[in-house]
């Protein structure tokens, strides 16, 4: 085994003195929970991303979670409608079906990894409600032609952009065609806290039933009644029955810093992601994964197709290499075992992808090294 540092998939990269310094506040206040910070963030992530309502979460899956639970009470959908969703993504995406009692309808891929709008189309029943599009890696793959079919159908878009924290297309965000988007800020994303996200509806009806809903169905939060200036500030009402979802100050503190630093951030994943490509756009035995044409994406994950893909991923870890795989085919998972649909472009995707090493640690050497390696592992599966 060589003696070289370990080069791992995720690294993520903190302003470790400007995170302290934001947190220090919070402790100064006297304020680690909801409010104070997680305010800041949200009116911060508002102006960067021009999402008109934004809601601070202790994770994406939360986020996707009520999305799906919101959507469902506001139009009456009834248990066992469906939504469309991809098998080739993390089950946070598909379990926020189930957990409302919904059923998960699997739609296909592209080349991207991203939903085939065509797929999505002949899934399409009379009890369809929503799709759920997953931006992979960052790629806007064909999310305006599943827009299109939402719009001429009457579907519910919900977009899963866990992995597309400063993904544009044209200039623009996605999720701002979305009925709502749920951005992810867990310790590996490209916006790295320890764990927390963000859901922005486009509705604000939605905005404020979001904040209820994360609070335990609590009309007012903590925050909000200690601003008050009224005697009896604990009073309040509790319309729905809720869960606790909401993000606390000390993840909007570290949040508030990374914000900075992500435009810079992924500025370096895609040079990164240059230096793979060009040192293997013409190697035999690897297709790299594309990007959506105009898509300037966050580089969230950097991805290529092989033949035995587990025997270079063991290949590649002897050389102290450590790639990932994004992801399963969720119809693997004895949760979604035995889906109906088939999917043969998922499961190949599924047999065959690697996500390659990208952080903001990584050098040009280690690029080098990583593809050389790599190189060297196709040739002798060749011979």
């Amino acid at each position: 085994m060589s003696d070289r540092k370990a080069i791992q998939l995720f690294v993520p990269t903190f302003r470790t003195e400007e995170c302290l310094a934001s947190m220090r506040e919070c402790f100064e206040l006297g304020w680690t929970g909801l409010g104070f910070k997680t305010i800041q963030f949200e009116d911060a992530w508002k102006a960067y991303t021009k999402h008109a309502n934004a809601h601070f979460l202790n994770s994406a899956t939360a986020g996707l979670h009520l999305a799906v639970k919101i959507f469902k009470d506001h139009y009456s959908w009834d248990e066992g409608d469906e939504i469309i969703s991809t098998p080739i993504t993390f089950v946070s995406s598909n379990h926020a079906i189930l957990y409302e009692r919904l059923k998960v309808v699997f739609a296909d891929i592209d080349e991207t990894g991203c939903m085939s709008p065509e797929s999505v189309l002949s899934r399409i029943t009379d009890r369809t409600r929503a799709v759920m599009f997953v931006g992979l890696g960052g790629n806007t793959g064909q999310f305006e032609a599943i827009k299109k079919i939402c719009d001429d159908r009457g579907l519910k878009l919900i977009l899963d952009a866990a992995h597309m924290a400063g993904t544009r297309k044209g200039g623009q965000f996605p999720g701002l065609d979305a009925d709502v988007t749920v951005y992810s800020f867990q310790a590996v994303k490209n916006l790295p806290t320890a764990d927390s996200g963000m859901i922005c509806f486009e509705d604000a009806v939605f905005d404020k039933i979001a904040r209820q809903q994360s609070w335990l169905g609590i009309d007012k939060d903590t925050f909000s009644r200690t601003q008050g200036m009224g005697t009896y500030k604990w009073h309040y009402d509790v319309p729905h029955l809720g869960f606790k979802d909401h993000g606390n100050s000390i993840m909007a503190s570290i949040a508030l810093i990374q914000l900075k630093y992500l435009d810079q951030d992924n500025a370096y994943r895609r040079q990164v992601c240059r230096w793979y490509d060009e040192a293997l756009r013409d190697v035999s035995g690897v297709d790299i994964v594309p990007l959506a044409p105009g898509c300037e994406s966050s580089r969230h994950l950097y991805q290529i197709r092989v033949l035995r893909r587990d025997e270079v991923l063991l290949a590649m870890n002897n050389a102290q290499i450590y790639p990932g795989v994004h992801y399963r085919d969720n119809t693997e998972f004895t949760m979604y075992a035995g889906a109906e649909q088939q999917c043969p472009n998922a499961r190949k995707f599924s047999d065959s992808v690697i996500s390659l090493p990208l952080h903001l640690r990584l050098t040009y050497e280690d690029v080098e090294y990583i593809c050389t390696t790599l190189k060297t592992i196709l040739r002798t599966q060749a011979s």
